[in-house]
């Protein structure tokens, strides 16, 4: 079973050496009949950003000059765009999302309080404008992003990877859950909100040396050395859980949200935070559980390989994010 583990943490973990890119986010919000304020971000890999570019397949003019600033991990640029073709029934195309590995938000909101929203993909990377927008497509984008978030959110996983490899499963696996999903709904709220604001790559080395932590217990506890951590992992997740909601919150601020569906969009992401969590905890113990019931023969020392191999990634992402400062 441990190599099995072990073969796990290693797929989980090596694709998160490139470091994640944020998803795209393109705003427009009608100020006037046919004109629009325009905010387009670009995601960024250090001073480089990814070529990308909105088109529309009606007739478009920018009637201000767009200008471009560099906020953490994006490129913002903004300025007023007339449609000279009605918006809604054109398409709105990212050029250049097919040749990535990231996503796009859309948004528009027209002058008459309708909205309308879609997350564009590499595999579809444009969408018509519906003739009569509906504000409830915010659920499903949102709720949409907040499923990949998580599971593309690899230092998150083997977190939560850790906390049940600690548990061992049962009615302990369950509050230790609970607790994280507690202590980071509550930290993902209140900075998605504004009421809180933390520095993000602090956060982010934090995150990496929570992992770090709770590896080492693991190594302690199958070595016969109980810590606190081990006696109660769920005191560990409401506290890290609360590091990782800000975490959670940087994914979410750098997409946006719409100034008029706020509530909306953040319970949707939340919930779909929620749902990427728990397809993750109950897919791997089904597999933990699987591989425990094949009873496989191995080493002596091959428990303590998980622990080992969660942890020495964990410090490589603390390394590599305190470097970064």
């Amino acid at each position: 079973m441990s190599r099995i583990l072990s073969a796990l943490v290693l797929a989980l973990a090596l694709p998160a050496f490139g470091h994640e890119l944020r998803p795209a986010y393109l705003e427009l919000i009608e100020a006037a009949p046919g004109e629009f304020r325009v905010l387009w971000k670009t995601p960024m890999r250090g001073e480089m950003r990814l070529s990308l570019a909105p088109e529309f397949t009606g007739r478009t003019e920018e009637i201000t000059p767009i200008v471009t600033r560099q906020g953490q991990g994006a490129a913002v640029q903004t300025w007023r765009l007339k449609a000279v073709d009605p918006l809604p029934g054109q398409s709105i195309r990212i050029a250049g999302l097919e040749g990535t590995m990231t996503d796009a938000l859309v948004r528009v909101e027209f002058a008459d309080g309708s909205s309308w929203g879609k997350r564009l993909t590499p595999a579809a990377p444009a969408a018509q404008v519906p003739a009569h927008p509906n504000a409830w497509t915010v659920a499903g984008d949102y709720l949409a992003f907040g499923v990949e978030h998580i599971l593309t959110g690899i230092d998150h996983l083997l977190f939560v990877f850790a906390l049940i490899l600690i548990t061992r499963g049962g009615w302990l696996l369950v509050k230790t859950v609970t607790a994280f999903t507690v202590s980071h709904s509550i930290t993902l709220s209140a900075a998605a909100l504004g009421w809180v604001r933390v520095p993000q790559r602090p956060i982010e080395a934090l995150i990496a040396l929570s992992i770090a932590l709770v590896a080492v217990e693991i190594v302690r506890l199958r070595q016969g050395r109980e810590g606190l951590t081990s006696r109660a992992p769920w005191l560990a997740a409401l506290a890290f859980g609360l590091l990782h909601g800000f975490g959670f919150a940087g994914g979410l601020r750098e997409a946006g949200l719409p100034d008029r569906h706020i509530p909306q969009a953040l319970l949707c992401f939340s919930a779909g935070v929620e749902i990427g969590h728990f397809l993750f905890v109950g897919a791997a113990v089904c597999l933990i559980t699987l591989f425990r019931r094949l009873k496989i023969r191995t080493p002596a020392w091959a428990h303590l390989v998980p622990p080992y191999a969660i942890g020495s990634v964990a410090m490589f992402w603390a390394i590599q994010r305190i470097a970064a400062f």
